[in-house]
């Protein structure tokens, strides 16, 4: 149900927990603020299950670190990372390690529920399987050269200015590749488009075999 759904907010400054945690009320969530990576996973173990909202620039540990803990530490919850703005190369690197999604600060509610909604669809259903290498190529097969160059700067952690540089392009155009780049794989977010390029590179099908 609904208002069974549990959150762990997980950032060090109070201000964004009590929005993250005001938000997620509103929306119907359970939550359960958490004022550090460290204390997260202390409590983690032993914890009723549900997702993360995982800022990724905190003392002592940050997300990235956390997140690899929890895989080494068994703590299967899927998680949402809170980046700084411009922070993609952190961004690809969290979902690379298999984050549900990312949010760029400051983030409106809209996008907040979307992607925790997002979360609790991969934590309800835990035989969901990520797209095969296989249909992701036939979806990436309708880029042209340009904008799969766009998509592989990104895939790389790379900003639309180094992007630009790299193809000899000017960032305005990289945006324009950027754009008829989600709109063809019809995607609604970066993150979206990230996954379908991770499983093109990943050359597996769901049940693990090589494409």
């Amino acid at each position: 149900m609904t208002n069974e759904r549990l959150v762990y907010v997980v950032d060090d400054d109070d201000s964004v927990r009590r929005s993250a945690a005001f938000m997620l009320r509103h929306a119907g969530f359970k939550v359960e603020p958490v004022v550090s990576g460290v204390d997260f996973l202390k409590l983690a173990k032993g914890a009723d299950r549900g997702c993360v909202l995982l800022d990724v620039r905190m003392p002592e540990m940050d997300g990235l670190q956390v997140q690899q803990q929890m895989i080494k530490d068994g703590i299967d919850m899927p998680v949402v990372i809170l980046t700084g703005h411009g922070d993609i190369e952190i961004a690809v690197q969290a979902m690379r390690a298999g984050a549900v999604n990312f949010l760029e600060k400051p983030y409106e509610k809209e996008a907040l529920i979307a992607a925790m909604e997002e979360a609790f669809v991969r934590l309800e259903d835990s035989n969901l399987k990520e797209m095969a290498a296989s249909e992701a190529k036939v979806r990436l097969a309708c880029l042209t050269g340009r904008e799969q160059d766009v998509l592989d700067g990104l895939l790389a952690g790379l900003p639309n200015k180094t992007i630009a540089y790299d193809l000899g392009i000017s960032p305005r155009t990289v945006e324009i590749y950027r754009a008829n780049m989600m709109e063809k794989l019809r995607v609604r977010s970066l993150a979206e488009a990230l996954r379908i390029g991770f499983a093109a590179e990943s050359g597996e099908d769901p049940d693990g075999q090589q494409a």
